[in-house]
C-alpha cells in the first residue's frame, strides 16, 4: 500500500506540472500572436519607409538636374551680362572721346567767335535751332521745326543779314555741349 500513495503523489505532481506547462504554453502563444501582429505592422512600416526613400531619391535626382540646368543658364546669362558690360564700357569710353572732341570744337568756336562778332547761340524764331536749309521745299517747315506762320516775324535788319555757316556750327556745338554735360551729370548721379 505504500506504493499506491507514492504513485498517486507522483501522478498528482505530474498533473500539476502539466497544468503549469499548459498555462505557460497558453501565455507563450498569446505573446507570439502579439509578436506576429507587431511583425506585420513593422513590415508595413518598412514598406512605407522604402517607398518614401525611393520618392526622395527621385526628388533628389530631379533637384540635381534642375540645379545643373540653372547653373548652365546662370553661367550663360553671366557671360552675356559681362559681354554687355564690356560693350557698354567701350561705348561710354567712345562717348567720352566724342564729348572731349566736341568740347574742343566748342572751345575753338568760342575762341574764333572772340576774334569775330559774337553770334547768338540759338535762333529765337525756331523751336529747335537754326532754320532748316530746305524749309522752302517742305512748304516753309522742316521736320522738327515750327511752321513759319506760328513764329513771330523777324526784324527786317536780321532777315536781310544771312546767317553764316560758322554761327550755325557754333550754335550746334553749344547745344551738343549742353546735352553732353547733362549726360555726364546723369552718368555721375547713376554711378
Amino acid at each position: 500500500m505504500s506504493t499506491l500513495p507514492l504513485g498517486m503523489i507522483i501522478e498528482g505532481l505530474v498533473a500539476v506540472l502539466l497544468l503549469i506547462t499548459i498555462g505557460y504554453c497558453w501565455v507563450l502563444n498569446r505573446r507570439l500572436q502579439r509578436l506576429r501582429a507587431d511583425e506585420e505592422v513593422l513590415r508595413a512600416t518598412i514598406s512605407e519607409l522604402m517607398t518614401a526613400t525611393e520618392i526622395a531619391e527621385r526628388a533628389i535626382l530631379g533637384l540635381k538636374t534642375t540645379a545643373a540646368e540653372a547653373d548652365k543658364t546662370l553661367g550663360s546669362r553671366l557671360n552675356q551680362a559681362e559681354s554687355m558690360s564690356n560693350t557698354l564700357a567701350d561705348q561710354v569710353g567712345e562717348g567720352e572721346k566724342i564729348f572731349s572732341r566736341i568740347t574742343q570744337i566748342a572751345e575753338a568756336a568760342r575762341t574764333a567767335s572772340g576774334q569775330r562778332e559774337p553770334a547768338p547761340t540759338t535762333d529765337p524764331y525756331s523751336v529747335r535751332g537754326p532754320a532748316h536749309p530746305d524749309a522752302s521745299v517742305y512748304g516753309g517747315q522742316a521736320t522738327g521745326y515750327a511752321p513759319a506762320e506760328s513764329l513771330p516775324a523777324r526784324p527786317a535788319a536780321e532777315a536781310e543779314r544771312p546767317r553764316s555757316r560758322t554761327s550755325d556750327i557754333r550754335s550746334a556745338a553749344a547745344e551738343a555741349t549742353a546735352r553732353l554735360e547733362q549726360f555726364r551729370r546723369r552718368k555721375g548721379a547713376a554711378a
